[in-house]
């Protein structure tokens, strides 16, 4: 089955009836599509309370795709607000056992650094993940082109089968070292394509952090390159049991036009969300 969805659901303005207030944009979201994911999670680990709330306003069958936090990943350039790693990731599994005891938890998303290269110490790492987070379904993602270089690629995708951890496929800038290329390919049930845009120039200069962000995933596909992400999403069907599409390309709020032209592109039609709200003033004259 595919699953088509947003990375967060707080910014997508053409979601949200005009009535909507922030407290009513989950709700919006969960009107269109199946999936979401939680990138507010890389940031601090939610609450119980907050998970719990998330919970209650989604449809029975809605899924979240959590992304690790930061801590876990290599990310973090602070000191660690944690006593130490396995408080971290005891904190961090409390939290998200609560998506997996509602049914709610399609993946948890460990996205490793550019930095993050292939290695050995970075392998025994992942080894590491796997055995603190063993209870979950686990997605990689890398953004380092060691991982799949003609040396290491069959390695890598070998090791992630054998781990059975899940391959997150990238559509993302072709942009040196820091980037990885779109390789098509399932290691297991679940596949997950994350979809990033490809604004070369912002990918490369970041900037101060704030431009950064506003123009690293400023990008609006066209329908051609849809056509071909179309492809890509069939192959991962035929090659896995559940296919996650995430739009991430949200700094112009793209994101969501093209997750629905690709949706109807494919002849997808979901059910079961939650209804649509209707504006106060809607057909009035």
């Amino acid at each position: 089955m595919i699953h088509i969805g947003l990375t967060g659901w707080g910014d997508h303005p053409s979601l949200y009836s005009q009535t909507s207030t922030s407290r009513d944009k989950l709700f919006d979201y969960s009107s269109y599509f199946p999936v979401v994911e939680l990138d507010t999670s890389f940031y601090s680990i939610p609450s119980i309370a907050n998970v719990q709330k998330w919970i209650t306003e989604t449809p029975k069958h809605f899924q979240f795709v959590v992304k690790a936090y930061q801590g876990m990943t290599g990310h973090l350039r602070d000191e660690n607000p944690y006593g130490n790693m396995q408080e971290m990731f005891d904190t961090f599994k409390e939290s998200i056992h609560i998506f997996k005891k509602a049914g709610k938890l399609a993946l948890v998303l460990v996205q490793f650094p550019p930095w993050f290269d292939c290695q050995q110490k970075n392998v025994q790492y992942i080894r590491y993940i796997k055995q603190q987070l063993a209870e979950f379904p686990i997605a990689i993602e890398f953004r380092n082109r060691t991982w799949y270089s003609e040396q290491f690629m069959d390695g890598t995708l070998n090791f992630l089968k054998q781990q059975e951890l899940f391959h997150t496929v990238c559509d993302e800038p072709q942009a040196g070292e820091g980037s990885v290329p779109l390789v098509p390919i399932s290691t297991g049930e679940k596949v997950l394509l994350r979809i990033h845009g490809r604004n070369v120039y912002g990918w490369r200069n970041p900037g101060n952090n704030e431009q950064w962000r506003k123009v690293r995933f400023l990008y609006d596909y066209s329908r051609e390159e849809l056509a071909g992400l179309k492809e890509t999403v069939e192959g991962l069907q035929n090659a896995a049991k559940e296919v996650y599409v995430l739009f991430n390309n949200n700094s112009g709020y793209h994101a969501a036009g093209n997750a629905k032209t690709l949706q109807k592109m494919l002849g997808i039609e979901y059910h079961n969300l939650s209804p649509k709200q209707l504006d106060f003033f809607e057909g009035a004259e």
